[in-house]
């Protein structure tokens, strides 16, 4: 008799939620590659902002490019009246194809993170594939990025741009989000080396479980058969659907660090946390990203959750959700500039 592979011990809420949205994500893959955004949205429960304050956070949708629907939802803690602190710009999971900033569930986490950090929390709306594919959610990345730096949310939300701090801020995503922060810390480092006048500056990555992959199946991979959420088949799908026509996993989006990826790391680059979960097949493409950080020189904080699942951090049940905020929390207090700090003390 073959043994059942070990499986985590979840909650009976998180065990039922988690196969709801895994019944509803694999039944909205289409065979041409295409997905039912129709069958999506019965699952896809949204809230909307809330310009109120409720529970300590205020929230508002600005919009970036409309013509492109490239939005961010804006989290305010009011804790942090009268008082400058950092900036996170946070990009969702969701293999680049699902979900978005009014998803309830990452509503409910950027307002933990906003209250709990505190930070002002920058949730973007960026394009999904495979309407839309890469490089197009990195470069919604850089243009939210470009809109911050250019004054942007001066002109939306005045009491919000009072207590910036744009000399601080952190690029923070989960799955797909984590691989999204990466890049966007890339094209930001490479685009501003030679401007010293930009107000944005990026003191550091938190790279949640990140979306990394290559052609290799690493033993992770082979071990954690049927463990909730990630699966090859729904990795290789999702990479398909984000890659350009004829690009295979080895794509520098994809493997990052790896054979094709042959461009030298930006000096501009910052310190970087990664978050790693023991349940979570994709651990040892990022437990290689954190190495292959460490030797190009940079600072790099693994975390790591041996009894963590695969996006743990949106199940508010899970004591490890708790955990990361806290990890955040000193990582972003730690790499916030003492310039900054002496500047705030000044004013």
């Amino acid at each position: 008799m073959t043994e059942k592979p070990p499986s985590p011990s979840l909650p009976l809420k998180t065990r039922i939620f988690i196969s709801v949205m895994s019944y509803f994500t694999d039944a909205a893959y289409r065979a041409d590659g295409t997905v039912n955004r129709r069958l999506l949205s019965l699952f896809d429960i949204r809230s909307s902002a809330n310009p109120r304050f409720s529970s300590g956070v205020r929230t508002a949708d600005i919009t970036v490019d409309d013509s492109r629907n490239l939005w961010f939802r804006l989290f305010v803690p009011s804790a942090a009246a009268g008082s400058r602190i950092p900036v996170v710009v946070f990009f969702h999971g969701g293999g680049f194809a699902f979900l978005s900033p009014a998803a309830s569930a990452y509503d409910a986490v950027c307002r933990r993170l906003a209250r709990k950090l505190p930070a002002l929390i920058v949730s973007v709306n960026y394009r999904l594939s495979p309407e839309n594919r890469y490089p197009a959610q990195y470069l919604d990345g850089l243009d939210t990025l470009r809109f911050l730096d250019s004054a942007g949310l001066d002109r939306s939300d005045a009491e919000a741009a009072a207590i910036a701090d744009l000399s601080n801020v952190f690029l923070a995503g989960d799955s797909a989000g984590g691989n999204l922060a990466h890049h966007a810390a890339r094209l930001w480092a490479s685009e501003n080396e030679s401007k010293p006048w930009a107000r944005v500056r990026i003191s550091g990555v938190v790279a949640i479980q990140p979306f990394f992959g290559g052609e290799e199946r690493t033993p992770a991979e082979l071990r954690l058969v049927g463990v909730p959420l990630v699966s090859t088949k729904r990795t290789d799908w999702l990479w398909k659907a984000f890659l350009p026509d004829g690009e295979d996993r080895d794509h520098a989006a994809v493997n990052v660090f790896g054979p094709k990826d042959v461009k030298e790391l930006e000096r501009g680059f910052p310190a970087t946390m990664v978050v790693v979960g023991g349940w979570d097949p994709l651990q040892d493409w990022q437990r290689r990203y954190a190495e292959e950080l460490k030797k190009r020189g940079k600072e790099v904080k693994l975390v790591d959750y041996p009894d963590a699942i695969h996006a743990f951090y949106v199940f508010p049940e899970l004591h490890r959700s708790a955990d990361l905020i806290a990890e955040m929390k000193t990582f972003i207090e730690t790499h916030t500039s003492a310039q900054s700090q002496s500047q705030q003390e000044d004013e």
